[in-house]
């Protein structure tokens, strides 16, 4: 097994690799889980059906070596990813949008197993306004600025209608935030060193249709 070159998790991997890692993280949680104390990159790529070079490619990026003919020792390798991937640090994130979407992620306890934590939501509803959700208080856009600051809060989650987020987005940046994370199809527009992460449903909806199409062309007549 070749040896592992040391990356700082602060450098740009290829995102690729990127989404790849967490698939890796879950399947040894799952080893680990089962006791099992050792397990190499040709096992990792086998369970989750992946090529074995691949995984031995992406975990050159991770601190930590594997041991020839034995492989990587799985607990170790489940805190090197988690570390390496910061799940293991508390990110606070404040959520502008706290409808249906919004609510559900408040009250997603996962996310704060991945290092995640919604300290606050934000909406323009007025019957919204100073409620609570799931323990997560919400206040009015307005207020941005001042509670992001008090909750020390570096994320931005946009959940609001798709002709509102870019406005939103302007609000949260001036705001003070450092990263956005959109669930609306818009493309924002924001300064460099604001990072921006999409997940649009919508969009994922469309690749899933499309490709149920292909295999299916009998359905689209």
């Amino acid at each position: 097994m070749a040896d592992t070159r040391i990356v700082s998790s602060h450098d740009v991997l290829p995102e690729p690799t990127l989404s790849r890692l967490p698939w890796y993280l879950a399947y040894v949680s799952l080893l680990k889980v089962r006791r099992v104390a050792y397990v190499s990159s040709t096992a990792i790529a086998r369970g989750i059906h992946l090529d074995a070079s691949m995984v031995a490619k992406d975990l050159s990026f991770v601190n930590v070596r594997g041991k020839t003919r034995i492989g990587y020792e799985v607990v170790e390798l489940e805190r090197e990813l988690r570390s390496f991937l910061g799940f293991d640090r508390q990110h606070n994130a404040v959520i502008a949008g706290v409808g249906s979407l919004g609510a559900a992620l408040i009250a997603d306890s996962g996310l704060q197993r991945y290092g995640l934590d919604i300290v606050a939501g934000f909406d323009v509803e007025r019957s919204i306004i100073g409620t609570i959700i799931s323990g997560v208080p919400v206040f009015d856009i307005t207020q941005a600025a001042e509670v992001r600051a008090d909750m020390q809060a570096e994320i931005g989650v946009i959940a609001v209608p798709v002709e509102q987020a870019q406005a939103v987005a302007d609000t949260l940046i001036d705001a003070g935030v450092s990263a956005l994370w959109n669930f609306t199809p818009c493309r924002l527009l924001a300064p460099e060193n604001i990072v921006i992460q999409n997940t649009s449903i919508y969009a994922h909806l469309a690749v899933m249709y499309n490709r149920i199409n292909a295999n299916n062309p009998d359905l689209t007549r």
